[in-house]
């Protein structure tokens, strides 16, 4: 697991992804920097977020410019990295980074590859895809484990959405879910929105 209680990334380190930043501002960081509107109005912001995309699309930079943002904790769980070789392993390591979130709040929970332990449920004989299964279900039962409107958010990432169990998506678990597409070259320079340059300023 990976812990950077101050990253530094900007949405200006992204390019040409002007629309799928502003819908990440929308659904993660105006909860957490302006808590009390939600609040007042009633309405249960998203507790996590789906980026996917082909490979190389930013999606891991999105997520820390986001954390950057919110002067969050970023965590980071690799989704192979969940697959342990011993028996409860991948659960302990997906428990372990929720405890430490809530220690460390505001923060924000990066899964890259989720599709490594979130694929369909399927009946199997062999070990290694039981325990793949029951790390799912402990990320479900976390998920559903604390308030939409705690400091702490998921961010997840993946290049096949279309193979990941619906229960992952379901509402009050990661029901957002923004499309990155390939993009021309590897770097350039984004013009954010107003709201975002907002959203930037101390």
């Amino acid at each position: 697991m990976e812990v950077d209680e101050r990253p530094t990334e900007q949405y200006s380190d992204i390019g040409g992804l002007d629309q799928q930043i502003q819908e990440l501002v929308e659904a993660i960081v105006l909860p957490m920097t302006h808590k009390e509107r939600f609040e007042n109005l009633g309405i249960s912001p998203p507790k996590g977020v789906l980026l996917y995309g082909p490979p190389g699309t930013g999606k891991t930079l999105m997520a820390r410019a986001c954390a950057a943002q919110t002067k969050s904790t970023f965590l980071k769980l690799a989704g192979p990295q969940l697959v342990q070789m011993f028996i409860g392993d991948g659960a302990k390591l997906v428990r372990d980074a929720f405890a430490l979130a809530k220690e460390k709040a505001p923060a924000i929970i990066f899964i890259d590859e989720l599709d490594a332990i979130g694929t369909k449920r399927f009946d199997s004989e062999k070990a290694g895809d039981r325990e793949v299964q029951r790390t799912m279900l402990e990320l479900l039962n976390q998920l559903d484990g604390f308030s939409s409107h705690h400091d702490i958010k998921v961010v997840a990432a993946t290049n096949r959405v279309d193979i990941l169990d619906p229960a992952l998506l379901r509402s009050g678990r990661l029901d957002r879910k923004i499309e990155l597409p390939t993009r021309p070259g590897s770097q350039g320079t984004n013009h954010a929105d107003p709201l975002q340059e907002n959203e930037r300023q101390p």
